[in-house]
């Protein structure tokens, strides 16, 4: 008797997996791929033979087709042989990824796998809801291979840039850094950003704000502030009218400074003021658009301090758990449904009145949306309100569907109306000039939408210039003529502020203006750009390391083509060309590494580089005879010698000090506090030596002063040089403060705790690479501070060896967090915290937290997720010991590289 037939259906993640299964019943067997289980070989992976091919370089042949040679991932493996277990009790494969191009390639690159033999369908949806998956089920398409293309041609163009400019990087600047057509482009704007904040010059201004009493009616006695914009005619310079080195644009408008501030209020104190202009207009604003990937990561950084990764990770976990549709969209548009959705549900929480007569429709502004997605909205033909998830969601995931089902109800709601009155009142003082003040407010009449929500907007540099109160504040029924009293004038002083740094919400909207990768990339580019140090983050801002400064100038110098602005934004456009198949793949990457039209291409550029000063190219000027040098091991400053004949000043420049505040005073005092570092503490009273404290270039430490040995005498061998004793500085340590007898404790490390009693063996205290701690013979245990080093007794010491290893000798950490039960194994899943840093297990498989994920929010959805991840890719394999070479026999025949069909 033969098993049932079933279907089998793929997907890429687990949490998605189990979300579709409960909706698709028992004939339906439901796993994840966990992502892309095949990419271009490494060159060092490709079989012997293919080695001195034409694929050697790149593991592409770029004089045929641009041919790509593909293997699965060492870690997909098991989970491929997986699939085609369950395929041979399969009579149809579903392949359910995403519908976009990463999705379509994954698709494409499981059934050059797999192989299957029986029918296949492509089954897409935007939603995970039971009707979305039921009408994605009855309504199945094939593969869309001019997606696939697209995706194909940017892996290939990635691999290309990679492979062709990191090397460049790596000789000139320093090992292990990479180039790549978005993250380069990207780190150039932060760059940039800061080297206007380098060169920015303050500008000091002054202006008078009034404090006036006045109106009619109702509103008389009413209290109103009002800023002084005009004398005699001539506009008062605000922080808008200066360039970035402190002169203004134009002459026409009064620079007001100090003394000329001051005489005005004084010469306006008994002075008349009179309302000399009123106007009033009608205020009206609409909703914003729904949201897409791109705005959805701009809004989640200034309303929830979320960085693009982690509200990319939690909209994911949302998506795949049913809560919201794709999370990767450039489009604006809502379905019928949805529409009527958003309609209904204001509606019954705001009444009627809060909803238009007509349904509100938006459309893409930009020129490269692509794929045929919704925007991101609650999930379902109806919406569920916060209130009825909140026990279900927590943490982030609730606070991000909180946001997108705000703005998807507000977008279909009613304009707020208002109105906006704009004032100006005028006074002569006693010297006869005419001052003028300006007052605005505006006054909400109907909430509209901005009862449901209200979009954030990025820090204006500009906003200490807005007269009045404010948008809100609300006026006096004034008319022209009528007096007002003056309460109070006050001169303030101003500078001007330099261009603000880039936000993560920043700098995505400002690759996005600029047309530059896509929005589903961005929250990956800046993790890349990140992680590798060129960027790093002070609070919200995006600060750029020196580091970036020299691969920044090095790509501009000899790469200015591939990190151009415009040249980016184009090659994003031609993959659209691609995907749309109005443009051939093959012909665009010829083009684009060979060049074409008389354009040089990448392969030309790379080859044609000539000299390149390596030491110019890691320097920066900070003042005259001062220059930042990007080294080895990081920053530093050179200078002048102190003294005539004395040696060039040297002092590393630490990482909290960002490019624009490294001034000419700045590096002076890190030279002067680099020449207190080597200090003399005093002599060793057992041995005579001479103690110094010194800064190096791992950090302060304390060292001691060898004698010169004595000269060998004629024909002996000359005595090796005895290695001075050495000891770092606790993390709570000063290197200017420490004295002489700290300075020898930290000497006497290693210390002798004791012996164990049952075995004999000698148990010291040691201060290592990674931290304080234990050593028994070849057992070590972690310390929790630097201090046990001179404090621990025996018996704590003991104490510790008495609890059980984990992991390479460390002590079994308690649970942090209880998270219910794994539905795989059904054992109790915790988070622990281990030497790499906290992790989830369920006793049989641990799982890493990503940099995104944090101890507190956790969910447990997403520790099954990252256990399922881990478990799928199974257990990290031995490298197998060299074995030796057997005879040679007769090569094999040459096995053709995979290709696309």
């Amino acid at each position: 008797m033969t098993a049932t037939a079933r279907k089998l259906v793929i997907v890429e993640s687990p949490a998605k997996a189990r979300t579709i299964a409960g909706y698709l019943g028992s004939g339906f067997d439901v796993e994840a791929s966990v992502g892309h289980i095949r990419d271009l070989a490494q060159p060092s992976e490709l079989p012997a033979e293919m080695k001195k091919g034409p694929y050697k370089k790149f593991a592409i042949d770029v004089d045929n087709g641009f041919d790509p040679y593909y293997v699965v991932d060492a870690d997909k493996k098991k989970k491929v042989t997986e699939l085609k277990k369950l395929l041979k009790d399969a009579d149809e494969l579903y392949l359910a990824t995403d519908e976009d191009r990463e999705g379509e390639a994954i698709a494409w690159h499981l059934l050059e796998v797999l192989k299957p033999k029986v029918p296949v369908k492509r089954m897409v949806f935007h939603e995970i809801t039971r009707e979305a998956i039921q009408r994605a089920l009855a309504e199945p398409r094939d593969l869309d291979t001019r997606l696939v293309d697209a995706q194909e041609t940017r892996r290939l163009l990635d691999r290309l840039y990679g492979y062709e400019v990191s090397p460049v990087l790596w000789r000139k600047v320093r090992q292990g850094l990479s180039a790549g057509r978005v993250q380069s482009v990207a780190t150039r704007m932060v760059v940039e950003r800061e080297r206007e904040r380098m060169a920015f010059v303050a500008a000091e201004y002054w202006d008078v704000r009034g404090t006036f009493t006045g109106g009619r009616g109702a509103t008389a006695g009413t209290t109103f502030g009002a800023r002084l914009v005009a004398v005699d005619g001539a506009r008062v310079a605000t922080g808008k009218d200066f360039r970035d080195d402190a002169t203004l644009k134009s002459s026409s408008v009064l620079h007001l400074d100090e003394a000329a501030a001051r005489g005005l209020v004084t010469a306006l104190q008994s002075s008349d003021v009179t309302v000399s202009s009123v106007e009033e207009k009608p205020y009206t604003r609409r909703p914003a658009a729904p949201f897409t990937t791109s705005t959805l990561q701009q809004e989640a950084s200034r309303k929830l301090r979320m960085n693009s990764r982690t509200a990319m990770r939690v909209a994911q976990g949302l998506y795949e758990n049913g809560y919201i549709t794709y999370m990767r969209t450039d489009s604006v548009a809502l379905s019928g449904q949805a529409i009527s959705a958003a309609r209904n549900q204001a509606t019954e929480l705001y009444g009627a009145d809060f909803v238009p007569a007509k349904a509100r429709h938006y459309a893409s502004k930009s020129k490269g949306a692509q794929e045929a997605h919704e925007a991101i909205r609650p999930a379902g033909d109806t919406f569920r309100t916060p209130a009825q998830v909140a026990s279900a969601l927590s943490g982030d995931q609730f606070r991000l569907y909180e946001l997108i089902w705000k703005r998807t109800v507000a977008s279909q709601m009613a304009d707020a109306k208002g109105s906006t009155a704009s004032v100006r009142l005028q006074g002569t003082a006693t010297d006869g000039r005419v001052a003028e003040f300006a007052a605005s407010g505006t006054v909400i009449t109907f909430r509209g939408f901005l009862a449901a929500y209200e979009e954030g907007r990025d820090v204006d540099r500009y906003s200490e210039d807005a007269a009045g109160q404010g948008k809100d504040a609300r006026l006096p029924d004034l008319q022209t003529g009528d007096g007002v009293a003056t309460d109070e004038l006050t001169a303030d002083g101003h500078e001007t502020s330099p261009p603000p740094r880039y936000t993560e919400a920043s700098l995505v909207k400002a690759l996005e203006e600029r047309g530059i990768g896509r929005p589903s990339t961005y929250a990956a580019t800046i993790s890349v750009i990140t992680d590798r140090g060129y960027v790093l983050r002070r609070g919200q801002a995006l600060v750029p390391s020196w580091v970036a400064f020299s691969v920044i100038r090095l790509l501009e110098e000899h790469f200015p083509k591939l990190i151009d602005y415009d040249f980016t934004a184009e090659m994003e456009s031609d993959l659209d060309r691609i995907a749309a198949g109005d443009a051939d793949r093959v012909d665009w990457l010829a083009g684009f590494y060979f060049g074409r039209d008389g354009a040089e291409g990448l392969k030309n550029l790379v080859e044609d580089l000539g000299e390149i000063d390596a030491r110019a190219l890691n320097s920066v000027q900070i003042s005259d005879g001062v220059t930042l040098r990007v080294g080895r091991y990081g920053p530093y400053l050179e200078g002048p010698p102190a003294e005539e004949g004395g040696q060039a000043r040297r002092a590393s420049v630490p990482d909290d000090i960002a490019p624009d505040e490294l001034t000419a005073a700045r590096a002076e005092e890190l030279f002067a506090a680099n020449a207190d570092g080597d200090r003399e503490l005093g002599t060793d009273p057992e041995t005579g030596h001479t103690i110094v404290a010194k800064n190096g270039r791992f950090g302060p430490y304390v060292t001691e002063v060898l004698p010169e040995p004595e000269p060998p005498a004629k024909g002996k061998k000359k005595p090796a040089k005895a290695k001075p004793r050495t000891a770092s500085l606790f993390k709570d340590m000063d290197l200017g403060t420490i004295e002489l007898d700290t300075a020898l404790r930290l000497l006497s490390l290693p210390r002798v705790v004791g012996t164990d009693p049952e075995s004999g063996d000698e148990i010291t205290a040691q201060n290592g690479r990674y931290g304080p701690y234990l050593k028994k013979g070849t057992d070590s245990r972690s310390l929790t501070s630097e201090d046990q080093l001179f404090d621990l007794t025996l018996d704590e010491a003991l104490e510790i060896y008495a609890q059980p290893k984990r992991g390479r000798g460390a002590s079994a950490s308690k649970a942090l967090k209880e998270l219910g039960e794994d539905p795989v194994s059904g054992k109790p899943v915790v988070v622990k915290d281990g030497r790499f840093g906290p992790y989830v297990t369920d006793g049989e498989t641990n799982a890493t937290l990503r940099s995104a994920d944090s101890v507190d929010a956790i969910t447990a959805d997403r520790a099954y997720e990252l256990i399922a991840e881990k478990r799928a890719k199974g257990p990290a394999k031995k490298k197998a010991p060299a074995r030796k070479a057997p005879a040679k026999k007769k090569a094999p025949a040459k096995k053709a590289p995979a290709k696309k069909s």
